[in-house]
Order: structure tokens, then C-alpha cells, then sequence
């Protein structure tokens, strides 16, 4: 018996070697065979019009990722009060971003994906209130100054080059409470506070900084309608009930101090910092396109009213001095006014402009032509009514979102717009990125949500459309995609998914989507390209001189 019991472990030692060999190598196979796919398909563009040190990276945010709210002497933002108190009524599943995806215990694996990918940036924020509790008012945390040198330090160490942002939605809740954060001049102060120990602290590293993330995006939804903090809302505009607020005249006011608070920062940076540390200094804004419903100019109009009430009404200050047109012809008495001082202090713009992109509308007039109520169609808004359908046919390929178009040609025309309306500014594309719905259906597979072919495709077209752009002269110099992981994603908690990697919210583990691979084999192929034509171009000029 012995002996038969050996032969039998030898027999089947034998066989599990070849069924393991042949699993393996199935796996391998599959690989290669999917990789010959994304060869075949999305990986055959022309990337040539690129300039020189071109990024290439993704896009996060601290309270949509870090966790650790209470984590080493952090203070409460406006996001952990919000969620913790009326945002459980609007947020999806009343979730929160308490522990996220714990990136602040779990950075280094981040950063290995990160690097996995071949990314050469990564832009992030700071959270405010992981380092200044009180603002101005109490001592810096120093536990939380060490995160983001350790965070700042690896991300250089593997070649990635940070991309930071100051505010990106969220700030310490103690300002909230002391004077009304954005709505008091105080705010400016505090920020240049904020922004002056970041330069201080960070600066010899960090050669990317943006002021804030999306406030043309932030104030409408905190001060007008109510679904973000602060939750101050008042009328027909309010889309909650809010205790207090004013939704006709608040967001001019928040929006006048945050443009001001900007212009603070900017001058700190310029006057203190940069010509040592060599970086540059810019304000991210989210720019849905707008198409005219028709060819009448009344919608040709309203389309201009719809870009001068969203993203002029932050970068015509900042740039050319002065709120736009259209506001001042519409809302000219409820925009506060710059000083002679402040319009000095603006004088110092920004070195470049962030965009993020990822969705179109169409426009139709609502001030020459009666139009039902919808977002826009009041006057304090700009008197447009936004859809996404026109003549019953969608702008693009619709999602499970109302909001979320999928229109890669509002890419070129977007980035168009800005160059020729701003003198051709340095531009990033600070966020893109393709929005899939948590599926709650048991049947749905883990393999089905990790095949997202549609992500590829959508980040394939939208390549494509910033490339010509750049063809036409738009100086744009980055692109960092939405985003590595799934977060948490505000009023939609963790119900809409963007991440290259699937994160299981219960274990947090990450895994890689197919877009992941095709993000990897884009960007070797990309640097393999890009160094080709680098080697050509040196040779071409040795033969000149020979």
C-alpha cells in the first residue's frame, strides 16, 4: 500500500505541476491576447503634436481618498461635518469619507500602482484641516505635515512628479463656525495663511500648485442649491431645505472672496517663493461645454451666458481683471466690486489653467424666449435652460446619469475656447474620466465591472480630441485622468465608480481594471514613441553639424 499511496502522490505531483503550468500559462496567454487587442485598437494614436515633458498621470483628492478623519491630530472639515450631520439625508446611502480609501494608511500600495501604471505625475490635494485644525487660529499639525513630506518624497522617489492643489472642496470646519468661511473677507486671510505654509513646508518639491479645484463647481452647489456644504440655500433655487442662506446673492459674495483668496496665494507665491523654487501656480475649473439648442443667435448667446456664468465668472477676474460681460449686464448689482488695490493684487494671474473636462449640454435661451424652469433658466444663474437631448436626439452616448454626456468632440472645443479667449495660457487637463454605476445586482460579476471597455474607449476619445486641440496651438501640457481608485464621490457617496482600479469598499482592496492595462501599454508606448523621436531629432542634428 505504501508504495501504491507514493505513486499516486507522484502521479498526481506530476499533474498538478502541468495543470498549474497550464493555468499559468492560459493567464499569460490571456494577456498577450488582450494586450493585442488594446495594440490593435486604442493604442494607435498620433501623439506627436505633444510637447516636450508632456504629464501623463492621475487625479485625487484628499477627503475623497485619505480616510483617517480623525486620524493624528486632524480637525473636522467642512466634508466630515457635512456628512456626519444633514449630508446623511442627501448623500447616497448616507456614506461618508471617514475611512474612504484609506490612502493615508495605505499610500506606498498607491503609489506602486501608480508606478505600475508608468505615470510621470500624480496630482493630489492637501487636506487644510489635516494640517491647520483651527486655520490661523491654532498650531500647524505636525503629523500631518509629516504625511504629505512622506506622501511628496516616494511619489518623487519613483519618478512621479506631484501635482498638488490647496483646496479641492474641502476646508477647516473652524472657519465655518468663527465667521462663515467664504461668505467673510476673513477667508482670504486664512488661505494665505494655509497657502504660505504649504510653499514654506513643500515647496522645494512641488513645481505644480493649483489654488483651488472647481469653485465655479462649489459655490453654486454649497451656496445656491444646498447640496453641499455649507448647506445655505433660500426660494426656488434651493434644492433642500436649508436653515439659512440666500441663494440670489451668496454665491457672488463666496465666489468674490474665493477669486480674492486666490490672487492672495498667487502673491505670496510669486513674491516669496517662486523664482527660488522654480514651480508654477494655477486654479482648476470644471468646464462643461455648451452647444445652442438651434442655429438662432438667441441660443448662440445663451450658450456664450452659459460659459460667462460657469467658467468666465472665475478665470475673467483672475485673467483680464473683471467679471464677464454677461454678468455684469444681468447680475451687475449683486457682484461685489474690486478695489483698486484688489485689482492690483489680480494683476498677478496665474501661470496656467486647469480643466476639467468630461461632459457637454445643450443651451437654449431663456431670456428672449419663454423656457420652462431648469438649471440656468433663472437670471441670477444666466437665463438658459441646459439638456442633453435635442430633438429627441441625445448630445452624445448617454449613461445611467442624467448628468454625464459622453461628448468627446466639447474636449477640443472646450480647450479651443480657453485658448483663444485667454491668450493661449498654459493649459492642463486636470481631470477626464469615464463615471460607471455600482452595480447592486447579486448577478452582476466582479469580472464584468473589471472589464470596462467603455472607460477605454471614452479616455481613447478624449485623448484624441485634447491631441487636436494641441494640434491647432492650444498649449496644453498634461493630462491627468480621473482617477487611480473608486472614491468617494461626494452627494453620489460610493455609488458612481471612475476608478482604473476597482476598490472593494468593504476590504479595500484594489484591483485592476482592463483600463488600467490599456492606461500601462498607452503610456510605454507613448515614452517608447516619445524617445524615438527625442533619439531621431538628436541625430538629425549631429549629421547638421558634421
Amino acid at each position: 500500500m505504501g508504495k501504491k499511496r507514493n505513486e499516486q502522490q507522484r502521479l498526481c505531483s506530476k499533474m498538478s505541476s502541468k495543470v498549474v503550468f497550464g493555468v499559468i500559462f492560459l493567464l499569460h496567454l490571456l494577456e498577450a491576447f488582450s494586450l493585442a487587442v488594446l495594440s490593435s485598437n486604442e493604442l494607435d494614436m498620433d501623439l506627436s503634436p505633444l510637447p516636450t515633458g508632456f504629464l501623463f498621470g492621475t487625479a485625487s483628492s484628499s477627503y475623497q481618498y485619505e480616510g483617517a478623519y480623525k486620524s493624528d491630530g486632524k480637525g473636522m472639515s467642512n466634508w466630515d461635518n457635512f456628512t456626519h450631520g444633514a449630508g446623511r439625508y442627501v448623500i447616497y446611502g448616507g456614506k461618508n469619507g471617514d475611512i474612504a480609501n484609506d490612502h493615508y494608511h495605505r499610500y506606498l500600495e498607491d503609489i506602486d500602482l501608480m508606478e505600475a501604471l508608468g505615470v510621470n505625475s500624480y496630482r493630489l490635494s492637501i487636506s487644510w484641516a489635516r494640517i491647520l485644525p483651527k486655520g490661523r487660529f491654532g498650531e500647524a499639525n505636525r503629523a500631518g505635515i509629516e504625511f504629505y513630506n512622506r506622501l511628496i518624497d516616494v511619489l518623487i522617489l519613483k519618478g512621479i512628479q506631484p501635482f498638488v492643489t490647496l483646496s479641492h472642496y474641502d476646508s477647516p470646519q473652524e472657519l465655518e463656525d468663527r465667521y462663515g468661511s467664504w461668505l467673510s473677507p476673513q477667508s482670504q486671510e486664512d488661505f494665505a495663511f494655509y497657502a504660505d505654509l504649504c510653499f514654506k513646508t513643500f515647496g522645494d518639491r512641488v513645481k505644480y500648485w493649483a489654488t483651488f479645484n472647481e469653485p465655479n463647481f462649489l459655490v453654486p452647489l454649497g451656496y445656491r442649491s444646498g447640496i453641499y456644504p455649507p448647506c445655505r440655500c433660500s426660494g426656488p433655487l434651493a434644492l433642500v431645505q436649508c436653515s439659512d442662506g440666500d441663494s440670489e446673492k451668496e454665491p457672488f459674495v463666496a465666489a468674490h472672496n474665493i477669486i480674492l483668496a486666490h490672487a492672495a496665494a498667487v502673491d505670496i507665491y510669486r513674491t516669496k517663493y517662486q523664482i527660488e523654487q522654480k514651480g508654477s501656480i494655477g486654479i482648476v475649473l470644471q468646464h462643461e461645454w455648451y452647444e445652442p439648442l438651434s442655429n438662432s443667435t438667441a441660443d448662440k448667446l445663451a450658450a456664450e451666458r452659459a460659459r460667462s456664468f460657469t467658467f468666465n465668472w472665475f478665470l475673467d477676474p483672475i485673467i483680464l481683471g473683471k467679471y464677464p460681460t454677461e454678468m455684469e449686464n444681468l447680475v451687475g448689482s449683486l457682484l461685489p466690486k474690486f478695489s483698486s488695490k484688489e485689482k492690483e493684487k489680480l494683476k498677478k494671474g496665474l501661470d496656467f489653467i486647469g480643466v476639467n473636462y468630461y461632459t457637454a449640454f445643450y443651451v437654449q435661451d431663456c431670456m428672449y424666449s419663454a423656457c420652462k424652469t431648469g438649471q440656468g433658466s433663472s437670471r441670477t444663474e444666466g437665463l438658459y435652460l441646459k439638456s442633453g437631448v435635442k430633438n429627441g436626439v441625445p448630445i452624445g452616448e448617454q449613461t445611467k446619469f442624467s448628468w454625464f454626456n459622453i461628448y468627446p468632440n466639447g474636449m477640443e472645443k472646450a480647450v479651443t475656447y480657453v485658448k483663444d479667449r485667454y491668450n493661449n495660457t498654459p493649459m492642463f487637463i486636470t481631470e477626464n474620466g469615464y463615471a460607471h454605476a455600482q452595480e447592486d445586482d447579486p448577478k452582476h460579476t466582479l469580472e464584468e465591472d473589471l472589464n470596462d471597455s467603455k472607460r477605454i474607449k471614452y479616455m481613447v476619445d478624449h485623448i484624441e480630441a485634447m491631441v487636436a486641440a494641441i494640434r491647432k496651438g492650444a498649449d496644453v501640457r498634461g493630462y491627468l485622468a480621473w482617477t487611480l481608485l473608486d472614491s468617494f464621490e461626494w452627494i453620489y457617496g460610493y455609488s458612481v465608480r471612475y476608478g482604473f482600479h476597482h476598490v472593494d469598499f468593504a476590504t479595500l482592496k484594489r484591483t485592476p481594471r482592463l483600463s488600467a492595462t490599456w492606461y500601462k501599454q498607452f503610456l510605454a508606448k507613448y515614452k517608447e514613441t516619445f524617445l524615438l523621436a527625442t533619439t531621431m531629432t538628436r541625430q538629425e542634428k549631429l549629421l547638421q553639424h558634421t
